[in-house]
């Protein structure tokens, strides 16, 4: 008879969110397995960027960015045809950090914490209960997390991919050899999509080409980014280029019984906000209280607020995607008013509520909108 895997916590995926969904349950006092069928690092296409509100939920989760590792960034610039509009962080910093970098000091935090980790190790579900298995041991857990990704087979096993998933777009990633020019992330448009570049390094940055065409890949879509190009030129890519689906989803619920999602598993925001780790982030925490409280309906209620704000935020960039006209109109118009991008920043990043806008700030900008 095969002996079976016993712990109080399981957790299916090794990825940031999976990682830190297993630090927050071992800090919160449970014993933790966690397996994926990977090896270490583990690397995806992403823009390489944590905004300040992901590094505070790093630190609640006791995990640290040594400096050496990262690159601050001060805030956000966006650049297209009609104007460039830079604003800073109110608080904090972001950093710009190689995502196998980001991995390995989630993997030792995970390790220090005592985790107990199975790598290369294949993480099997039906819809039976307890019918989780890890290279066919069954599993026997108290609490099971799933931290598998968009196409989460334990989600699926337990009927929570109910959701209507918004219009997919594709993401590509590559790094450049070549020193660092601003000390913001940029986010460069074009009617094809968004190019962020992040810097992760002092000869490097990080080169991100998010869009709604299946027939475009970098390079090929920098001739897009003329700014962006001339920055580049000469510079050598680091290969290979990265490419990954992004889509905004939102699940009618994240737990059953004694399963929970997290991460993309749990729903997402478009690429196009840059708060995915920020959430997955937030979102261990909120989990792991849920747990040590013996009720995952108080996980639910945290992670519809945590993602409350990103999926607003997300919706109206989407929207300056999809209509040309309305994002020059905007950009022109925050070009002009470039304290109202700095709070609109601080609310992105959680660091200001809606509300702090203002109904003036607010109705100025819609009036100068309209006669941009």
């Amino acid at each position: 008879m095969t002996r079976s895997l016993d712990t109080e916590v399981f957790v299916a995926g090794g990825g940031p969110a999976g990682l830190a969904a297993a630090i927050a349950a071992r800090r919160a006092g449970f014993h933790v397995i966690l397996a994926d069928r990977s090896h270490p690092p583990i690397d995806k296409a992403c823009g390489e960027g944590i905004m300040p509100d992901g590094l505070g939920a790093l630190e609640r989760l006791g995990v640290a960015v040594p400096p050496e590792a990262c690159v601050p960034f001060r805030g956000i610039r966006f650049v297209d045809d009609a104007a460039t509009v830079v604003a800073d962080f109110l608080v904090g910093t972001g950093r710009g950090i190689r995502r196998t970098t980001l991995h390995e000091i989630l993997l030792t935090a995970a390790a220090g914490a005592g985790v107990s980790m199975m790598w290369g190790a294949h993480v099997g579900a039906s819809e039976a209960p307890n019918s989780i298995t890890v290279e066919g041991r069954p599993v026997h857990a108290r609490w099971s997390i799933a931290a598998d990704g968009h196409s989460s087979q334990l989600a699926a096993a337990a009927r929570l991919h109910d959701s209507h998933p918004g219009r997919r777009r594709v993401g590509f990633r590559e790094h450049y050899r070549i020193e660092p020019w601003s000390e913001h992330v940029e986010v460069h448009w074009s009617d094809c999509g968004q190019l962020y570049i992040t810097p992760t390094a002092s000869d490097e940055v990080c080169v991100a080409f998010v869009t709604r065409r299946k027939d475009l890949r970098l390079p090929d879509a920098l001739r897009y980014f003329q700014v962006a190009q001339r920055r580049l030129r000469g510079a050598p890519s680091a290969k290979p280029v990265l490419g990954a689906i992004t889509a905004t989803r939102k699940l009618r619920a994240v737990f059953r019984d004694d399963l929970a999602l997290i991460g993309d598993a749990s729903g997402s925001v478009d690429a196009i906000t840059g708060e995915g780790l920020s959430m997955a982030f937030r979102q261990a925490t909120a989990l792991a209280a849920a747990m040590r409280a013996g009720d995952l309906a108080l996980y639910q209620r945290a992670h519809e607020t945590i993602m409350r704000r990103p999926l607003m935020m997300a919706e109206l960039m989407l929207m300056m995607d999809r209509h040309p006209r309305l994002r020059h109109r905007v950009l022109r118009v925050l070009a002009s008013e470039p304290h109202l991008f700095e709070r609109m920043l601080a609310v992105h990043v959680g660091a200001l509520s809606p509300l702090a806008i203002g109904l003036r700030n607010a109705a100025n900008f819609g009036w100068r909108l309209i006669a941009a």
